[in-house]
């Protein structure tokens, strides 16, 4: 089975960088958790949340925000903790792309939230499309990861923040920097995810992630060079 036909979907290849600005594990891991309210913060306005970003750091902090509904705050909550459990997965060298860790985070992620969590669906599916993806490097196997896992609907709920989380396993793992969808760009996210979904074609959403990337610059001259 071809790499494509294994995801569901396609994208230029020659469109997606094979190689990024190198840097450490331990630097990632210190750069994603110095940044992990802004992670979080920007997670949960793709998922509509009203929480704002000082609030974000409340809630963090411990102190509960007062005037917002519980669901909002437990799935805040939930976003932090994932992003603490992927984190600590990383600097031990325990991530991995596998159902294992899929489920384990989707736990965490969808937590009291969807109808069940922690339970994969399409189980053939998603060996398949993981064993496809080795063949891929590892910016390229990240972001077809996310959308993989947002298009195939393996969990009732959470399919786009718990891929987002493998994507940036994947990442960090290999020594690159995470990627977040900063929150003012939440509506062209929104708009390419829909275009994506109709075409089956993830070269805009490849791209835009990669415009993402904190090394985005270094990342579009590895393309074009």
């Amino acid at each position: 089975m071809t790499l494509f036909d294994a995801l569901g979907f396609r994208w230029d290849r020659s469109a997606v960088p094979t190689s990024t600005p190198p840097h450490s594990i331990e630097r990632v891991c210190f750069r994603f958790y110095k940044m992990l309210p802004e992670f979080v913060w920007d997670a949960s306005v793709l998922e509509g949340n009203p929480f704002t970003f000082p609030e974000v750091k409340t809630l963090l902090d411990g102190i509960t925000v007062g005037g917002r509904k519980i669901s909002d705050q437990e799935q805040v909550l939930n976003l932090a903790e994932s992003s603490k459990r992927l984190l600590e997965m990383v600097k031990r060298g325990q991530f991995a792309l596998t159902k294992t860790v899929f489920i384990e985070l989707h736990s965490i992620v969808a937590r009291k939230e969807a109808l069940e969590w922690g339970v994969l669906r399409g189980e053939g599916q998603f060996s398949e499309g993981v064993t496809a993806l080795q063949a891929c490097e590892p910016f390229e196997r990240a972001t077809a990861f996310f959308l993989f896992g947002a298009l195939q609907q393996f969990f009732f709920d959470g399919n786009k923040r718990t891929s987002r989380f493998m994507m940036n396993g994947v990442l960090m793992s290999h020594g690159i920097d995470a990627i977040s969808v900063a929150a003012a760009k939440v509506h062209e996210f929104n708009e390419k995810m829909v275009r994506f979904y109709l075409s089956k074609d993830a070269t805009e959403m490849m791209d835009f992630l990669a415009r993402c990337h904190p090394d985005a610059e270094a990342i579009k001259n590895m393309v074009t060079t």
